[in-house]
């Protein structure tokens, strides 16, 4: 549903008065700058290579992480759900689901009596209460970093940010296509996106593991603002 903006013009300017210059009418050109060093950090790297540096950081941010195939990825995510004894699971309304056969996975789950829960847009607030409820949150990540071990959820009708906040556990499957060195490729790619159509995702979530938060004293809390354990799954998808 797009509004409409009212007083934009008053508005603007009003803001350079109060600024003390006359308002700026003209595009503002994006600068070039002569030297550009974030693109240089782990350039030249294989995603072979960057797979290490992501597994090498996920020991630093209290996720655990592992690399499967497309053939062996429903077996992993059976042997995690089985290790955190839940009962109850939410996930995207993504066909990537389907592509990479995890669907198959959700149809057995459900018949041996576990709860699981795909995202409905047309269920409203009432998919916020069923995410709060559940043991487990599984998305697939759009973009992963490298470098800070974060993976990046671009939120859609179908992809509610609340699957990945607000169950106890999160999941998140990794193609590695995906892996990029770090935040310098991610914002690259959004801008991308700007420029090609006009609109960005609702919302961009930018997750580093399970939930850490620390006070003054630097005491370390896990899940206080989110999942209190994540798990990777890199799955091999070329």
């Amino acid at each position: 549903m797009s509004g409409t903006i009212q007083n934009k013009e008053r508005f603007l300017a009003q803001v350079a008065k109060n600024l003390g210059r006359e308002r700026r009418t003209t595009p503002v050109s994006k600068p070039t700058w002569k030297h550009q060093p974030q693109h240089d950090v782990y350039k030249g790297l294989s995603t072979n290579q960057l797979v290490d540096v992501l597994k090498e950081q996920c020991t630093k941010i209290h996720t655990e992480i592992e690399q499967v195939t497309v053939q062996s990825l429903n077996k992993a995510l059976e042997n995690i759900i089985s290790q955190w004894h839940a009962s109850s699971i939410v996930h995207w309304d993504d066909p990537r689901f389907q592509e990479y056969g995890v669907t198959n996975f959700f149809d057995r789950a459900s018949s041996t009596g576990m709860n699981v829960h795909r995202w409905d847009a047309g269920l409203n607030e009432d998919n916020i209460r069923i995410a709060e409820k559940a043991d487990i949150g599984i998305t697939f990540a759009d973009m992963t970093l490298a470098e800070s071990g974060t993976v990046v959820l671009f939120s859609d009708k179908g992809k509610g940010r609340s699957v990945s906040l607000l169950p106890a556990n999160y999941i998140a499957i990794i193609p590695k296509s995906s892996i990029v060195a770090r935040m310098t490729q991610a914002t690259t790619y959004i801008h991308h996106i700007q420029e090609k159509e006009g609109k960005l995702p609702s919302c961009i979530n930018f997750i580093s593991g399970p939930s850490n938060s620390a006070d003054i004293e630097m005491n370390l809390v896990i899940g206080v603002h989110g999942p209190i354990r994540a798990h990777y799954v890199i799955v091999e998808d070329k």
